[in-house]
């Protein structure tokens, strides 16, 4: 069966940044499901993956217009230390859910000054150009609710969902404990290969 419009799909996949930098991979893993056409990989994989069937092994480039997009130096910016309350020690890497004019935004701390800190807004992968080695492992028709929902439900591996790691990638943990009565309760927001 080839992937298609609403394939369950099943993959294992090695992920390089431009440096030739290993980011994540499920090879030592479960592999990460997803649904096929429903936005849940970013759009240069979801691509290279259509129309493959199991078994099939490829390698793909994906430039940042069809990764997480251009590093936009309007989402860096310095906010007074003072705004971060209670939190003591904050260093480079934290992350935090940012209340902004657009709603709310994760943002990571890039430098800390002496009264201000550097936050940045933008996707960690923003404007780097990614490297996928993929394998198909599985694929099958999806279900009506999985259709309905917007991902796959299985148990194990990632589902291209849930909290966004550092680095952030395809295989995603996602919780399956919210309420499947709702789409918006079902949507993620994953990593690299994932719509972030």
């Amino acid at each position: 069966m080839k992937i298609t419009q609403h394939s369950a799909v099943s993959i294992h996949y090695r992920l390089l940044d431009d440096q030739g930098q290993l980011i994540e991979s499920s090879f030592d893993s479960e592999p990460m499901l997803y649904l096929h056409g429903s936005e849940n990989l970013i759009p240069g994989l979801e691509a290279a993956l259509t129309g493959k069937e199991v078994g099939d092994t490829f390698d793909a480039t994906i430039a940042p217009e069809d990764a997480y997009g251009p590093h936009h130096d309007g989402l860096c910016q310095e906010v007074p230390l003072e705004a971060f309350g209670d939190i003591e020690d904050i260093v480079p890497g934290m992350r935090f859910i940012a209340e902004t004019e657009m709603g709310q935004r994760p943002v990571q701390v890039t430098e800390v000054k002496d009264d201000v800190v550097v936050v940045d807004g933008n996707h960690p992968l923003a404007g780097k150009t990614l490297s996928f080695s993929v394998e198909v492992v599985a694929v099958r028709e999806a279900t009506e609710e999985e259709i309905a929902h917007g991902h796959i439900h299985a148990s194990g591996g990632g589902c291209c969902g849930g909290g966004e790691k550092e680095g952030g990638c395809c295989g995603g943990e996602h919780d399956h404990d919210h309420d499947h009565e709702k789409k918006e309760g079902c949507d993620g927001n994953g990593g690299c290969g994932c719509r972030g």
